[in-house]
C-alpha cells in the first residue's frame, strides 16, 4: 500500500505513543478482560493461540494453503463474518478462510461451521512478536475486518508485508466518531491504513470523514447482518416443540426479551403477571446479552414468583413462565417463534441492541428509549411504521399491553420491517465481491 513520507512520519509517531501506551493499558485492562473470560467460561481450550502458539498438527495445516484471514469480535460479528465466509465460498469456491474470535461464545459459535476450508481460532493479542507468529503462519492474501477494533501492531505489521487490510459491515457510532475526531491525529494514520471500509448505510459516511477517513476509500455496501439473502433458515422446530406444554395453548403468545442488561429481566419479569392478567398463557422467554450473569439472574429473579426455567435444562417436563436462555446460538431462532421483541439495553442501559434480527423474523419489535448505537436503522423501522419505540418504562409496559390486544397490529409491524430491511439483501454478496476484486497480498 502507497503511502506518502508525511503519512508514513504520522503513522510511526503515532504507533510509537501506541506501543509506550500499551503495557500500562494492559496494566489496567487485562485483569478485567481476564475476569470475564473465567466467568464466561471455555478460555482454556488453545489459550495458546491468544499468544500465536498452535500444535504442530494445526501448524501443519495452515502453512498447506493459502487462507484469506477474517478478524471478528464476539457472537454478533461473528455471525456476520460467516455470512461473508460463506458469500465469499460461494463466489470464489476454491477460497480458504481463517476465522478468528475474541471470545469463548463467538469462538463456539464458529467451531460449528468450522470444516476444511474453514478454519476456526482466536485472535492474537495485539503484541508485535503474537502478530508475527500468526501472520508467518498463515501468510495472508489479506485481512477482512468484520465491523470494528483495529490494532495498530496488527495493522503496521500487515503493511510491512504488503497484505491488504479492509473493514466489512463497519460500525462507528455516533459516539465514536466524536471520540476518534478529538483523536484524529493520532488515530487517522491507522484508519489510513484500510484500503476500503464497506459501510451500511450513507448515513454513515459523513461519520468516516469527520474522522479523517477518505471519502473515496468509503463503498456503501448495505448491512450484512441485514441480509437475509445470507442467513439461511434458523433451525426453529426442534425450538418449538419446547414450547409445547400440557395447559399451555400451542398459540399461546410467547415474549422474546433479546440481549438484555441489568434490570431490564426483573423489570420484565415483574411486569409478567399484569399481562397476564388478559393473557393466561404468556411467557416470557430472556435471552442475557452476557450468559454469564445468568446464575446471577436465577438469584435477582427467585423472590419475584415466576416459574423460572434454563434453557439447557429443556425438554424437562415442567411448567415455566420464564425461561432463561443460557445456550448461543438460537435467540434468532427463538425470535421467529416470538409473538413480541423487546430489544435489550434500551431500557435501564445505554445504547442498544442491534433489532435486525426479530424484524427479519417478521416479528413486532418494540424497545426502549435508548438506542443510540443502533440509530441507522432504528430510523429506519420506525419512519417504515417496523418497530416501536416506548419512552419510559410506563410507556414501555403499555405498548406490550397493547400489541398483545392487538395481533393485526402485530402483522403490520413485522411486515413493515422486513420491507423496511430489503435495501440491504445481498449486502454479503456485494461485500465478497469487493474483496475478492481488491489487489491481493502482492
Amino acid at each position: 500500500m502507497f503511502l506518502s513520507p508525511q503519512d508514513r512520519q504520522a503513522l510511526r509517531r503515532s504507533l510509537r505513543i501506541y506501543r509506550i501506551g500499551l503495557p500500562l493499558a494492559a496494566i489496567l485492562l487485562v485483569p478485567g478482560f481476564l475476569r470475564r473470560m473465567v466467568r464466561r467460561g471455555g478460555y482454556e481450550a488453545h489459550f495458546g493461540q491468544r499468544f500465536g502458539a498452535f500444535t504442530q498438527e494445526v501448524s501443519t495445516r495452515l502453512q498447506a494453503h493459502t487462507w484469506t484471514w477474517i478478524r471478528s469480535i464476539s457472537v454478533g460479528e461473528t455471525l456476520v463474518a460467516l455470512k461473508l465466509a460463506k458469500a465469499l465460498r460461494a463466489a470464489s469456491p476454491q477460497i480458504r478462510i481463517a476465522l478468528s474470535v475474541t471470545t469463548s461464545t463467538g469462538y463456539a459459535l464458529a467451531e460449528k461451521e468450522a470444516c476444511d476450508w474453514l478454519f476456526v481460532f482466536y485472535n492474537p493479542i495485539d503484541s508485535r512478536r503474537a502478530v508475527q507468529k500468526v501472520l508467518d503462519l498463515l501468510k495472508p492474501e489479506r485481512l477482512v475486518l468484520v465491523e470494528g477494533e483495529l490494532w495498530p501492531n496488527l495493522l503496521d505489521a500487515c503493511l510491512q508485508r504488503d497484505i491488504p487490510v479492509m473493514l466489512a459491515n463497519a460500525r462507528l457510532s455516533p459516539r465514536s466518531a466524536r471520540r476518534f475526531a478529538k483523536a484524529r491525529t493520532w488515530t487517522a494514520p491507522f484508519f489510513n491504513l484500510l484500503r476500503w471500509v464497506g459501510i451500511p448505510d450513507p448515513e454513515d459516511g459523513p461519520r468516516w470523514e469527520s474522522i479523517g477517513f477518505p471519502s473515496e476509500r468509503l463503498v456503501l455496501t448495505g448491512s450484512i447482518k441485514f441480509d437475509q439473502d445470507a442467513a439461511g433458515e434458523p433451525a426453529v422446530e426442534p425450538l418449538r416443540s419446547l414450547l409445547i406444554h400440557p395447559g399451555t395453548p400451542e398459540d399461546a403468545p410467547l415474549l422474546v426479551a433479546g440481549s438484555t442488561h441489568d434490570g431490564e429481566e426483573a423489570w420484565l419479569v415483574s411486569r409478567l403477571p399484569i399481562w397476564r392478567q388478559k393473557h393466561p398463557g404468556l411467557r416470557l422467554l430472556v435471552a442475557p446479552r452476557h450468559v454469564e450473569r445468568v446464575p446471577e439472574l436465577l438469584r435477582e429473579l427467585a423472590p419475584l414468583g415466576a416459574k423460572i426455567q434454563l434453557r439447557s435444562a429443556l425438554p424437562s417436563g415442567d411448567p415455566w413462565d420464564v425461561l432463561l436462555l443460557d445456550t448461543t446460538g438460537e435467540l434468532r431462532a427463538w425470535y421467529s417463534l416470538a409473538t413480541i421483541a423487546f430489544i435489550g439495553k434500551s431500557l435501564t442501559a445505554h445504547g442498544g441492541q442491534n433489532p435486525v434480527e426479530p424484524a427479519l423474523a417478521g416479528k413486532p419489535v418494540v424497545f426502549g428509549p435508548h438506542m443510540q448505537n443502533f440509530e441507522s436503522v432504528v430510523r429506519l423501522l420506525l419512519d417504515a411504521g417496523g418497530a416501536v419505540q416506548a419512552g419510559t418504562p410506563e410507556a414501555l409496559e403499555a405498548v406490550l399491553s397493547q400489541l398483545l390486544d392487538d395481533p393485526e397490529r402485530c402483522d403490520a409491524l413485522g411486515k413493515h420491517a422486513l420491507n423496511a430491511l430489503h435495501v440491504h439483501q445481498g449486502a454479503a454478496r456485494k461485500t465478497a465481491q469487493l474483496i475478492l476484486q481488491s489487489p491481493a497480498r502482492g
